[in-house]
């Protein structure tokens, strides 16, 4: 009685560590705290669940210790910034597996069965096979190992929700009849991972910010029913609190995208019907680093709106040096960031983070959207549908209503785009067509260093 008694408390303590780190999350400049926090709370949780386990088998938990140490530490070490999406939906899809394994090891385990645990034990199952291989293919689609451009066929929709009554079903029938339900609990195994295939084939390389956060959700929601099953109340506690801030996440991001949730949950996210644009007559202007070097000497106010290309340059840290050399000269330096910017949520602040830009720059787009049309130079340096005026323009766009960061009121803007390709939306941008627009063509990296190479000589 005591043991479990010192064990609840200790489940305590750890859950409060969550609560509280989470917290510090919000924040950029408390969220490492927060991080570290957690962990703490996590290994607390561990230790004394092992210490309760009494059957375990301690070589295989040493094992499993070392062997997910060395590969976790080897991947932080060679994981690039720019992979970090494909990394975050990697641990999304462990997650769910995770699960999976947990609620099915719980099956061969008992020896008695009640609704309750065998209810917990099919949802645990079923939602972690989804966010599994749901997860392994926004990883192909983030690292370009699959096309990611959605695909589409007839029925797709009718096809997802066929499979998904199937699987209720023999969940039904495997809860009420669990000592012969092994051959029933592999059905519905295989069909939560088809789902979860047919479920992310569809979206393209555009929504993947909002897959993330809701195959996150997914993973704690997995990991909450699996807790559930083996009635451990900090595994609860951790699933449900990253299965709310998931949800909560993917709002947040659907709202930034104009998109809706329910298109999100039942297929027919991302598989937005095309509409015909209205064409948008204009001449792109070009510029080089010299005329760009004259432009931003002379500013008052700079704002860095960076994007996926900022990333894929590798341009965070020359990024940073150009901003400091116009603080010297005198301008005012911020950036702004979309919340959708790049590949997954909070994707340029962990860029910008990497290359020590003060917490205090970063500006949300409603904020830097008030006082935009004062800015002397909005720099966008790889952002596309982010900053597209068909969003307000043109209400036969695709992404119109979209919220977006309004760089076009600036009083000039300069792009640095190796082309003129789209962006993942896959329509032109009317921003490089504007009357205040300069066109920088070339690697971001190279054309940030060449800008920045004048400074330094003129």
């Amino acid at each position: 009685m005591q043991i479990t008694l010192l064990i609840n408390l200790v489940y305590i303590v750890s859950a409060v560590m969550f609560i509280y780190g989470l917290k510090l999350l919000t924040s950029p400049v408390t969220a490492r705290t927060g991080n570290f926090i957690s962990a703490v709370g996590m290994f607390l949780a561990v230790v004394v669940t092992l210490v309760n386990g009494g059957i375990i088998d301690y070589k295989w938990i040493a094992l499993g210790i070392i062997v997910g140490g060395l590969i976790g530490g080897l991947f932080a070490r060679i994981v690039q910034m720019t992979q970090m999406p494909e990394m975050v939906a990697l641990f999304n899809g462990f997650g769910g597996i995770a699960s999976l394994l947990v609620g099915t090891a719980t099956y061969h385990s008992l020896e008695s069965y009640n609704l309750f645990i065998m209810t917990t034990l099919f949802l645990a199952v079923l939602i972690g096979g989804v966010t599994f291989s749901g997860s392994i293919i926004a990883w192909g689609k983030l690292s370009e190992v699959i096309s990611g451009n959605p695909a589409l066929f007839r029925g797709q929709t009718i096809l997802n929700g066929s499979i998904f009554v199937v699987a209720l079903m023999g969940g039904a029938f495997f809860i009420a009849n669990p000592s012969d339900g092994y051959l029933t609990l592999i059905g519905i195994i295989t069909l939560s991972l088809i789902l979860g295939v047919l479920a992310v084939i569809p979206i393209g390389g555009a929504d993947m910010p909002v897959v993330i956060s809701l195959l996150n959700s997914y993973s704690g929601i997995a990991a909450c029913a699996a807790g559930l099953a083996i009635e451990n109340n900090i595994l609860i506690v951790s699933g449900a609190l990253v299965g709310a801030s998931g949800i909560i996440l993917t709002k947040v991001m659907c709202k930034a995208m104009n998109r809706s949730l329910y298109n999100v949950l039942f297929g027919g996210f991302g598989a937005v019907t095309r509409k015909t644009a209205v064409d948008f007559q204009g001449e792109v202007k070009p510029i080089s680093p010299e005329d760009t070097y004259y432009i931003l000497e002379a500013a008052c106010s700079v704002v860095f709106v960076p994007g996926y290309g900022m990333a894929v340059a590798k341009a965070q840290h020359a990024v940073r040096e150009l901003s400091d050399l116009l603080e010297e000269n005198g301008a005012e330096v911020r950036y702004a960031i979309h919340p959708v910017a790049g590949r997954m949520p909070g994707h340029m602040n962990v860029l910008l983070a990497e290359a020590d830009v003060p917490y205090d720059k970063l500006i949300e787009m409603k904020e830097i959207n008030r006082s935009i049309a004062g800015i002397d130079v909005c720099l966008v340096v790889g952002a596309n549908d982010i900053v597209n005026p068909a969003a307000r323009e043109d209400t036969h766009s695709s992404i119109y209503g979209m919220p977006i960061i309004e760089v076009d009121r600036s009083k000039t803007v300069i792009v640095l785009k190796r082309s003129m390709a789209t962006g993942f939306a896959g329509i032109d941008n009317r921003l490089f067509y504007k009357q205040n627009t300069r066109m920088l063509f070339g690697d971001a990296k190279s054309s940030i260093e060449a800008v920045i190479s004048q400074f330094k000589t003129v």
